[in-house]
């Protein structure tokens, strides 16, 4: 969507900011931003995306930033990391080498998740990242921009927003928020810091996007503490309940319901035991001394006095709570008696996993309870009213919304409309598109830097491209169909009957009227490709790929990789 103010005064390029999101554009996650003025860069996040069933066997996604590597005049100033969810952090050991280490700056609690989760990359530097001090906000002065933070409500403590004071005007930046005016564990969000910020003119909002079709508010974590309090005091069994990792005021939550009713608490599940200790170590989870304890001090205690934290409300196949139904925990089984809350909202492409995790908690003999039944689940992220008082307390000249797929953006930018907000000032960018604003315009060009997916998989990062991608989708989808010809050098004929092995396509023993069929097929390709021309390997292999393909195709209606071996003898 392009977009320019009426009155189009000319720019000199000079005179241009240059905006490059290189993810989080109709998407949920991967998110980090570019703002460049004069080859002088500020990042904004270095997030991951986690795989769906679009890129199977990938561990997660990360933002291609080969126009920073491939640009060295761009001097990269800082990067600044809005709060600690891996949509946001989980990129920086993979790209921060590359970019020969900027200074990051985070609060206290997005330092120290970092700081925790680069031990595991022992062969990288030392990060060198300065916090932003929620006591002291005093702003950052970075070459031509100063940036200055603002707290916001999320689902993680030290959430902040940026405002980025640029030669072409303030640039306020809202990341993952919502409005909670009685959160738990923190304050709300300060709306008179947002209010004087903005109070000498914003030229542009970038503003989270994820609950933009959603009406009404976003319900405070209040809200969630009373319903949990009411579920705590009726169940008189073991009380399992399982939710992010991150979600630092929820852990708060139960811990705090825990020791109202007498209850100890066993922590399960390694990213669930770091988050607590680091959040605790630095003052946002308050835990009374012998609250936590382990399993051997639980054999002591009956069921009514035990609470469990542990991931896996997603389904996920590693986190712990998988690991109990399929009986495969060292301590944990369900038994008859038990309670499990699913303190968290299905994840889109989640559904099936989530449903199956529930029917098995069921039939083992636990009573389940998740959000569609109470509100035991409050999203983090602002509704259509929160987003309209972020308008009226910014009151900005142009808009471009972030962070959603495309249907939340469109959404977004509507609101924007309805608020008076030009339409010619309201840009939907893509990821990669190069969004200049200056002091009397904003224009999402047609020109574009490279940012397609770079996927992770084990040790490899970027290795496995769209190629590799569609294998293991046909793989996934058809199976494989192995073709091993063994053909005498002299003849170019088949020496023997050829071996099939079909894995994920058709059961061999049941389909032998197709087998049959196929290696006759196989014994006319091979006389016929050898027969045309001296003996070419590679010829062979596509004849076989092409033929058998077709057979199988119209007897099947299904397309296997087809594998071709050939063997000279």
């Amino acid at each position: 969507m392009k977009a320019t103010y009426a009155n189009k005064d000319k720019t000199t390029s000079s005179s241009l900011l240059r905006i490059i999101p290189l993810g989080g554009l109709e998407e949920i996650g991967r998110n980090m931003t570019i703002f460049e003025y004069q080859d002088q860069i500020i990042i904004v996040d270095m997030g991951l995306q986690f795989p769906n069933d679009h890129t199977p066997g990938i561990d997660f996604i990360i933002p291609n930033i080969d126009y920073l590597v491939q640009n060295p005049r761009k001097k990269i100033l800082g990067v600044f990391i809005t709060h600690a969810h891996y949509d946001h952090i989980g990129a920086i050991p993979y790209i921060i080498d590359k970019l020969h280490y900027p200074p990051l700056y985070a609060a206290p609690l997005t330092k120290a998740i970092i700081l925790k989760r680069q031990e595991e990359f022992s062969h990288l530097q030392k990060l060198d990242i300065r916090t932003i001090d929620g006591k002291n906000p005093a702003p950052i002065k970075l070459g031509p921009f100063q940036i200055d933070h603002f707290h916001l409500n999320h689902t993680i403590p030290d959430t902040v927003g940026l405002a980025i004071k640029t030669p072409v005007g303030l640039i306020m930046y809202t990341t993952d928020f919502k409005f909670d005016f009685q959160p738990v564990g923190e304050k709300p969000a300060d709306l008179s810091r947002i209010a004087k910020l903005a109070s000498g003119g914003v030229q542009l909002l970038m503003s989270d996007s994820t609950g933009a079709e959603r009406e009404g508010h976003s319900i405070s974590e209040t809200t969630i503490m009373e319903n949990l309090d009411n579920l705590f005091s009726k169940l008189k069994g073991r009380i399992i309940l399982t939710t992010f990792s991150s979600l630092i005021s929820r852990l708060q939550q139960a811990v705090w319901l825990a020791e109202k009713y007498n209850r100890k608490v066993i922590i399960e599940g390694r990213s669930m035991k770091t988050n607590i200790a680091i959040a605790q170590h630095l003052g946002y989870i308050q835990v009374k001394q012998h609250t936590i304890i382990n399993w051997k001090e639980a054999k002591r205690l009956s069921p009514s006095q035990i609470v469990i934290l542990c991931t896996g409300a997603q389904g996920e196949e590693e986190a712990v709570l998988m690991r109990v139904v399929s009986r495969a925990h060292q301590h944990l089984r369900i038994e008859q008696g038990d309670s499990v809350i699913l303190s968290s909202s299905t994840v889109p492409g989640n559904e099936l996993a989530v449903q199956g995790l529930k029917d098995i908690l069921s039939k083992q003999g636990a009573d389940v309870y998740h959000y569609h039944m109470l509100d035991i689940h409050a999203s983090g992220h602002a509704y259509q009213e929160d987003l309209k008082l972020m308008f009226s307390l910014i009151k900005p000249r142009c808009f471009m919304p972030i962070h959603g797929n495309y249907s939340m953006l469109k959404a977004h930018a509507g609101i924007a409309k309805d608020l008076g907000v030009n339409p010619l000032n309201i840009v939907i960018a893509a990821n990669g598109q190069i969004v200049e604003l200056s002091n009397n315009r904003i224009e999402a060009t047609k020109k574009f830097v490279p940012a397609n997916y770079i996927m992770v998989d084990g040790l490899g990062v970027g290795d496995i491209g769209e190629v590799v991608l569609r294998d293991r989708q046909t793989l996934a989808k058809d199976g494989i169909f192995v073709i091993i010809a063994n053909i005498d050098r002299k003849t170019g004929l088949l020496r023997n009957d050829p071996e099939i092995i079909s894995r994920g396509f058709v059961y061999m023993k049941e389909s032998k009227k197709l087998i049959e069929e196929v290696k006759k097929l196989i014994h006319e390709t091979v006389s016929h490709s050898t027969k045309q021309q001296s003996f070419n390997e590679l010829y062979v292999r596509n004849n076989l790929r092409e033929e058998v393909g077709l057979l199988l195709f119209k007897k099947t209606q299904r397309r296997p990789m087809i594998l071709p071996v050939i063997i000279k003898s």
